[in-house]
């Protein structure tokens, strides 16, 4: 089976990144896979949480190219990935459109199949191709949820502004069954005529702050997106992974430490740096912390002054006595 890591990077999905960023999540989930062994009892599973990984990013692709078609006479400005937190109360809104007269939640969802909304139960669910039924969690619900805070968040920053809120299938291959009246439903391809309803819906008197000035403050109240390793949020063991730095060229496991460079013994292709993604790979997958020693048996380095002195090199936070550093990243990787 070729490689999954030199394929990624000659297509040019993975990227080596600056040093003070873990991979995304779809990235980290593909290194994962890498470094399982074939017969994983997870692999399955893992593979389906791909693929829906990226079909919801193919998702929320589809739907920023159609808001560029958007255009409003009035003053008006888009966030998308919003992440804001009150006390403990955390939500991420996949977009937000800013105007002066009312705000709307944009909620992307990657669903294929018969889509039914069933009024009477508030039950959500899905036909395939297959006829199979699956129950799932009813996005309105999620539309609420963020719906009643950002309510509650502009009130916190004394800003009279209404909110509403808007669903968006972004599969291709959805059909809607039954649908939820009063509620804001569409697929992609009608998003931007469901945006236009909803804003003429709006009271008319504009609020005291202009959507640039909300955008700033939104932007400015980010909360960082602190994720769990992957061998943790998926309960494996770090154990189970293979070590070993990849190879850019060939994409094995083979890179060796000699002298000051990495040397691959299959390809015999030389990177200095090679070890950069693997520090990377180690803070995504096992955990947020690592020291020598760590560093060491994943990379398949023998000497501890070479592996602290590359670790040195890094842009990295570093705590504790030199003989006891641990050493974190700078940054956190949105999903």
């Amino acid at each position: 089976m070729k490689n999954v890591i030199i394929q990624l990077i000659k297509e040019g999905v993975m990227r080596i990144k600056p040093e003070n960023e873990l991979l995304t999540f779809s990235e980290s989930l593909k290194a994962l896979l890498d470094r399982l062994p074939p017969n994983h009892p997870r692999r399955q599973f893992l593979n389906a949480e791909l693929y829906r990984e990226e079909a919801g990013k193919r998702g929320e692709k589809r739907i920023k190219r159609k808001f560029m078609e958007f255009y409003s006479a009035e003053e008006a400005e888009i966030i998308w990935d919003v992440r804001l937190q009150i006390n403990d109360w955390k939500v991420q809104i996949d977009g937000l459109l800013l105007t002066g007269k009312g705000a709307v939640i944009i909620e992307s969802k990657n669903i294929s199949g018969k889509i039914h909304f069933d009024q009477e139960t508030e039950e959500f669910y899905r036909i395939d191709e297959e006829g199979v039924k699956t129950i799932m969690e009813n996005p309105l619900f999620q539309l609420e949820k963020h719906k009643r805070f950002m309510q509650e968040w502009f009130r916190l920053q004394k800003i009279a502004l209404p909110v509403e809120g808007l669903v968006v299938f972004t599969s291709k291959k959805c059909e809607f069954i039954s649908k939820v009246p009063g509620v804001y439903i569409c697929k992609t391809y009608q998003m931007n005529k469901y945006l236009y309803d909803v804003l003429l819906k709006f009271p008319q008197n504009k609020a005291s702050v202009s959507p640039a000035q909300i955008k700033q403050l939104i932007v400015a109240s980010k909360t960082p997106f602190k994720r769990i390793p992957l061998c943790a949020y998926y309960h494996i063991k770090r154990e189970e992974l293979e070590t070993g730095v990849y190879c850019q060229n060939c994409g094995l496991r083979t890179m060796r430490r000699i002298k000051k460079s990495w040397n691959c013994s299959s390809c015999k292709h030389r990177n200095k740096d090679a070890h950069i993604q693997t520090i990377r790979e180690y803070f995504s997958l096992i955990s947020a912390n690592l020291d020598s020693r760590q560093f060491r048996a994943f990379c398949h380095i023998e000497s501890p002054f070479v592996a602290s002195r590359m670790l040195a090199s890094v842009d990295l936070l570093r705590s504790g006595p030199p003989k006891k550093r641990v050493y974190t990243m700078k940054m956190e990787e949105r999903k």
